[in-house]
C-alpha cells in the first residue's frame, strides 16, 4: 500500500499560514508522503481562489516538482438536493478538475440527509440517488477515472447502508472510500464494518479517534468531542493515539487483497504538522 495524505488534514495550518498549496506539497513530501489527495480546490478560508481547472493544473505541476502523486479528488455532493440532476452535472464538471489534477479517483458524497417525506426512508434515498450517481460514473468511466462514495456522514455512514447503495449503482467504476475511523461515529464496530466495506474497497482513508461512552444526563461533554449517532462521545486526534484499531483494520484489507492508497485524515486539535509526522510514522509502521 502506498501512503498519502488528505490536504484536509491540514486544515487548520492552511487556514493559520495562509501560504497555499505549493508550500503544503512541499511540506508533505519532507514528512516522506508519496501522494497528497485534495478536497475542493477553490477554499476562501485558505485564502485560494480561482478557477478549478486552472488551480489543478497548478497543483498538479507542484506535486509533479516534488515528486508526489494525486491518488483522488474529494468533493462535496448531495444527490438529494432540490435539483438532483443538475447535481450530478455539477458533479461530472467535477471529474474534468479531477482529470487536470491527475487524479485517478474522484470520491464524491451521496447526501447528508433525507426528504422531508411522511415515511421517506434511507431506502428511498437510494433509490433515488442511485441512477445519479451512476450517470456521474459513466462519465468518469469515459474519461479514466473511477469513482466512490465514503461512509460518511451519518444517513449513509453504517456500512449496510453504503453497502447497498454501492450494489444499487451497479457499476464496476463505482466503489468505496473506506474510512476506517468513520464508523465509530455511528457506533459501529470498525473490523466488523471494514470486513463489509473491504470487497467494494477503491481507497482508504486511516483516521483515529478518541471515544467516551455517553455521559450521564446533565454531565457536560469535554472540550472538543461530539456525539455519536447514539450519543457516545468522539473526538479526533493523532493516528495511532487513539480509541480506532486502525493496525488491525488496514491488516484485514490487506488480507483481503487490497493494494491501494492508504491516506492520512486528521482532524484533531493537536498541533497539525507535528501530528502529521507521528501519524505518517505510525501508518509506515503499520504497513512495513
Amino acid at each position: 500500500m502506498k501512503i498519502g495524505v488528505s490536504s484536509y488534514s491540514f486544515d487548520r495550518w492552511l487556514r493559520d499560514s495562509r501560504c497555499g498549496y505549493r508550500e503544503m506539497i512541499r511540506r508533505a513530501a519532507g514528512i516522506g508522503f508519496a501522494g497528497v489527495e485534495f478536497i475542493d480546490l477553490a477554499n476562501p478560508a485558505w485564502g485560494i481562489t480561482g478557477d478549478e481547472i486552472a488551480l489543478a493544473r497548478e497543483v498538479r505541476e507542484a506535486a509533479d516538482a516534488y515528486g508526489l502523486a494525486v491518488p483522488a479528488y474529494t468533493v462535496a455532493a448531495d444527490f438529494l438536493s432540490s435539483d438532483p440532476d443538475a447535481e450530478a452535472a455539477r458533479i461530472c464538471r467535477k471529474v474534468d478538475v479531477a482529470k487536470a489534477l491527475g487524479a485517478p479517483l474522484l470520491r464524491h458524497d451521496a447526501s447528508f440527509h433525507l426528504r422531508d417525506l411522511p415515511g421517506y426512508t434511507w431506502e428511498d434515498g437510494i433509490a433515488e440517488m442511485a441512477p445519479r450517481i451512476r450517470r456521474v460514473t459513466e462519465y468518469a468511466a469515459s474519461v479514466g477515472i473511477r469513482t466512490c462514495t465514503e461512509n460518511h456522514g451519518f444517513i449513509y455512514q453504517a456500512p449496510e447502508r453504503v453497502k447497498r447503495l454501492i450494489d444499487a449503482v451497479g457499476h464496476e467504476n463505482y466503489g468505496w472510500l473506506i474510512d476506517v475511523g468513520n464508523f465509530s461515529v455511528v457506533d459501529r464496530d470498525n473490523l466488523a464494518a471494514v470486513k463489509v466495506a473491504a470487497p467494494y474497497a477503491f481507497h482508504v482513508h486511516a483516521k483515529d479517534f478518541l471515544l467516551l461512552p455517553a455521559p450521564a444526563a446533565g454531565e457536560p461533554i469535554p472540550d472538543g468531542f461530539n456525539r455519536s449517532l447514539a450519543g457516545n462521545l468522539w473526538r479526533g486526534t493523532v493516528l495511532g493515539f487513539g480509541n480506532v484499531d486502525v493496525a488491525a483494520c488496514l491488516s484485514l484489507l490487506k488480507d483481503a487483497g487490497y493494494d491501494g492508497w492508504v491516506s492520512l485524515e486528521f482532524e484533531g486539535t493537536e498541533e497539525v504538522l507535528p501530528a502529521l509526522t507521528a501519524g505518517y510514522a505510525f501508518l509506515a509502521d503499520c504497513l512495513s
